[in-house]
């Protein structure tokens, strides 16, 4: 499952890096997502950057472990989740659009299990449409955070 979402945000793109890096702080800015622990923090780069995100999904609290595996300071950074025989990957990516710069944000799910795999089949245009709601809505939240400042 691929699901890709974008917002035009009306700042630069160092202020909306500053922003979407700043996961530490993301539970304050992202309505969906309830805490933030951070795991590893980063070092001199954004790699390995490791946090538990925990988040409120059908009523339930539930939780992720994430790390940036690659990023280009002021472009784009990937993260990686591996959780119920399931990999995950999400990018954020920043481009420039004259004075305004375009936000897209990507979430790619792909099961490493006959259990996982199934279930994506069975559940997988249900899944596809609450990720597309979800990330729709991240993507308002850190509209809202950049244009606030």
């Amino acid at each position: 499952m691929i699901v890709s979402k974008k917002v035009k945000i009306n700042n630069t793109k160092e202020k909306v890096w500053a922003i979407i890096t700043d996961i530490e702080h993301s539970s304050d800015f992202i309505g969906g997502i309830t805490d933030i622990e951070i795991i590893t923090p980063a070092g001199d780069d954004l790699v390995g950057l490791k946090w538990k995100e925990t988040r409120r999904i059908f009523g339930k609290e539930s939780y992720e472990v994430m790390w940036i595996t690659e990023y280009q300071q002021n472009h784009y950074y990937k993260t990686r989740a591996e959780n119920h025989g399931a990999i995950y990957v999400s990018c954020l990516t920043i481009t420039e659009d004259g004075d305004s710069v375009i936000l897209e944000m990507s979430f790619e799910g792909r099961g490493t299990t006959f259990i996982s795999k199934t279930m994506s089949k069975v559940f997988g245009n249900m899944m596809k449409k609450s990720m597309g709601k979800t990330l729709e809505q991240d993507l308002q939240d850190i509209k809202q955070a950049c244009e606030a400042q």
